[in-house]
């Protein structure tokens, strides 16, 4: 029998709280090598579709990216599966931008186990990533520069919010989505937040700055920066993806990233010049052997994304379901 859970499923069997140390424990296990995290590939999706079939264009172009994302913690009861649909266009049409499935398998049998909504996995673990490097990097209480006004920026502050005190917020972003962002987190969260003009406002006077966008230029001037500040990036995933730019790394005293491998090959940090061993794991400051060293460095941590995080996430919500009697039983 697989268990299948809808996006409100999800919902229902997740808590941030909750997940923080799940999350952490995740890092930890990947910094020993206690993991199976294949490479992923992403892929270009959707050329060759007709305009008609596309909803826009001729046809001839990719409409977004497909992402495969396997891994396995040694111990755990299943092995994950995570394929994941990037489509910018999707915020004109009324969809969201990241759209994912996530797929459990019992790690004694082979046997299928599990199958969920994916999208509010991925967010809530990436939120984490935001809220576990705020929570051991930045001081309290928190001022939040949100770069990016989408789904993520919310998750990034939900996350924030749980596992340190926040007390403040600021969004940029060009379009107007940036006041429904501010107004849904001064309702969820009982902060003060704001939509600003500039990502200099968003910047300028925030101890924690988070970047949540597609952009493939910088999203804000490294000058703007405070001392003392953490930056957390976490929209950039490709070669071609750049939220950063050179003058925030050079004014860093330290950059940890989730995979630094990959951290490397994004744009971010092929800009600035930065290799893999110019990159400190974020596990080391989970096992206590990195952090911040003064009041007044800027700290940066890149996040691509680890499927190691998936697994761990998608455990938990499938014990959750158990537990709770949630979804539905279907044989295959």
């Amino acid at each position: 029998m697989v268990r299948v859970l809808s996006d409100s499923d999800v919902a229902d069997c997740l808590d941030l709280e909750d997940l923080l140390p799940v999350v952490h424990e995740a890092f930890v296990k990947q910094g020993r090598g206690e993991v199976e995290r294949p490479e992923r590939p992403h892929f270009p999706v959707g050329a060759g579709l007709s305009a008609s079939d596309a909803g826009d264009g001729d046809g001839s172009e990719p409409k977004g990216t497909g992402l495969v994302m396997p891994a396995y913690l040694h111990g755990a009861r299943f092995y994950a599966t995570k394929l994941v649909g990037v489509h910018e266009d999707n915020a004109d049409r009324g969809l969201p931008t990241v759209n994912a499935q996530l797929a459990l398998t019992e790690a004694d049998t082979g046997l299928p186990a599990g199958y969920f909504a994916g999208t509010r996995i991925t967010n809530a673990r990436t939120g984490c990533i935001g809220g576990l490097a705020a929570r051991e990097l930045a001081e309290e209480p928190v001022t939040l520069g949100l770069l990016g006004a989408g789904t993520q920026a919310r998750w990034q502050a939900r996350a924030i919010d749980a596992a340190t005190v926040l007390e403040s917020v600021r969004v940029y972003s060009p379009s107007d989505s940036k006041e429904a962002c501010a107004d849904d987190l001064r309702s969820e969260l009982g902060v003060d937040a704001e939509a600003v003009e500039s990502p200099e406002s968003a910047v300028s006077g925030a101890n924690v700055v988070v970047t949540t966008t597609t952009a493939t230029e910088p999203v804000f001037p490294g000058d703007a920066l405070e001392p003392g500040t953490l930056v957390v990036a976490v929209g950039a995933y490709t070669a071609e993806m750049r939220e950063l730019d050179t003058e925030t790394f050079e004014r860093a005293s330290q950059i940890f990233a989730d995979v630094p491998e990959e951290a490397a090959e994004i744009g971010d940090t092929l800009a600035a010049e930065i290799g893999a061993d110019d990159l400190v794991p974020l596990s080391e400051v989970f096992e206590d052997r990195a952090g911040r060293d003064s009041e007044g460095e800027i700290i940066v941590v890149e996040s691509v994304g680890t499927a190691v995080l998936d697994a761990a996430t998608g455990e938990y919500v499938f014990e959750e379901a158990e537990e709770q009697g949630v979804g539905e039983q279907v044989e295959l």
